[in-house]
């Protein structure tokens, strides 16, 4: 009964990116790159599993969208040049 190459990478790539992706959950509330390191376990975990593949693309999709919701809030916060801010 022997593994072949494939399964063995699977294998490996299945713990290590479990492993990234359960760090980068809990370091959400710590102190700590959480965000970034979810990233990377799911677009590791991408190169072996379509699940992965689909998770990885709704947080990109998520992510871009927050940052366009973000960045319109504070287009619309700012005060027209000239003006100054009332105290």
């Amino acid at each position: 009964m022997g593994i072949s190459y494939r399964g063995a990478k699977r294998v490996v790539v299945a713990v290590i990116g479990a492993t990234l992706l359960l760090l980068g959950v809990v370091m959400m509330p710590l102190p700590g790159p959480g965000t970034p390191v979810i990233f990377l376990a799911l677009a590791l975990l991408a190169t072996e599993f379509v699940w992965a593949r689909l998770w990885l693309r709704r947080l990109k999709v998520s992510t871009k969208r927050a940052g366009r919701r973000a960045r319109a809030r504070w287009w619309r916060r700012r005060e027209p040049p000239g003006r100054e801010p009332q105290p």
